[in-house]
């Protein structure tokens, strides 16, 4: 046994995420063909895995896109079933905040992930996963790939475009990159340029998978075992940052678990073991690189001149308790453009998941800026 290629069980699907075969549940796909990459490079036959509700008006001018997280998916809302093992990850927004009567709301496995969009995990035109030859992807390579899925469905411009986190990335890539295809643009606990800090936070959970002895190089797939220790460990620090100080004080303290753990290392293990068993590694590490490069002044002379020609209404909001992407950086983009209007705080004790755990402050500001 080479020292860099450990001994694999039977070829099987280890890794977490959707794959060709499995059922299909609510998703639909869309074929955009070739996409020209932000390196300057191509990538062949990208396929687009997406969910809707609602219809498109008369006018098709009734449509808004949700853009989801790094682990999220299309499955905005809805139950978990065959092929789709969690129930949506913002429950309640669609219905309750956007009704599927009035709106034609559509969200798109993002470019990169593994629940059905081209991904490592997909094969590539030899018919074997792409795995280390998948190329390095930016947010605006996964808005271009949107901008696909949206010329698929006859959508020539978004009533609104909404994300937070990874997903408000890409809801500010949009207006900058399609300025007359996006009316407004709501951004949520996110921020114009990924920072030292978040660079630094995504560096052990990158090392931690590709330490992983089953990493293989990115080139795991076919070898019936996969580097979920790895993604595991990444998923443990990250969520340290989705929640705040205060949470975890308050919740769990110094509590013993009563099997050698802390109460607080139980639910970090709790984390770990879910998301390996959904989420592909090889994604994971495609997503992160792809947030690190993010910056909507890189190529546009900085932050402020990328804002000064913006043609969409601009809605920014953050989460108070916000370790990872603090409001300040929110406040950046709103003294960039003062167009934007006031910035919105949500109050939350959770941290960064505040943008998904207040649905009420975070639906009806929503609701208020498609009203408006």
């Amino acid at each position: 046994m080479s020292r860099d290629r450990p001994s694999a069980g039977p070829p099987g699907q280890v890794a977490g995420g959707w794959r060709a075969g499995d059922p299909v549940a609510a998703r639909r796909f869309a074929q955009v063909g070739e996409l020209q990459l932000d390196s300057g490079g191509t990538l062949p036959g990208v396929q687009v895995a997406y969910e809707t509700w609602g219809r498109p008006n008369a006018a098709r001018d009734n449509a808004v896109l949700i853009c989801h997280a790094l682990t999220g998916d299309a499955h905005v809302v809805g139950p978990a079933g065959p092929g789709q093992p969690t129930p949506g990850w913002w429950d309640g927004l669609v219905g309750e905040y956007l009704d599927p009567d009035d709106w034609y709301v559509v969200a798109a496995n993002v470019l990169g992930g593994c629940q059905g969009t081209t991904g490592p995990s997909s094969p590539g035109p030899d018919g074997k996963p792409w795995g280390s030859r998948f190329p390095s992807i930016t947010i605006r390579d996964q808005v271009a790939a949107e901008a696909g899925l949206a010329s698929v469905l006859g959508i020539d411009r978004w009533a609104a475009v909404i994300g937070g986190s990874m997903g408000g990335m890409r809801a500010l890539e949009w207006p900058l990159m399609f300025p007359d295809r996006v009316v407004t643009a709501v951004v949520l606990a996110s921020t114009g340029y990924a920072t030292a800090e978040q660079i630094a936070w995504c560096a052990p959970q990158l090392a931690a998978i590709e330490s992983d002895p089953f990493w293989l190089g990115g080139d795991y797939y076919t070898e019936g075992v996969a580097p979920v220790a790895g993604l595991g460990i990444a998923r443990r620090i990250a969520h340290v940052t989705y929640r705040s100080e205060y949470e975890l004080a308050t919740r769990f303290g110094r509590r013993p678990q009563g099997d050698g753990r802390f109460a607080v290392e139980s639910y970090l293990d709790h984390h770990a073991a879910k998301l390996a068993a959904r989420f592909d590694p090889g994604s994971y590490v495609v997503l992160s690189r792809a947030m690190n490069s993010h910056d909507i002044g890189r190529d546009r002379g900085g932050l402020e001149a990328a804002l000064h020609g913006l043609k969409s209404r601009l809605v920014v909001a953050a989460v108070d308790s916000d370790r990872l992407y603090p409001a300040r950086l929110s406040s950046e983009l709103v003294d960039a453009y003062p167009d934007a209007g006031p910035l919105h705080l949500i109050k939350s004790p959770y941290g960064h998941d505040g943008f998904l755990i207040e649905l009420a402050q975070v639906g009806t500001l929503i609701a208020d800026s498609l009203g408006a």
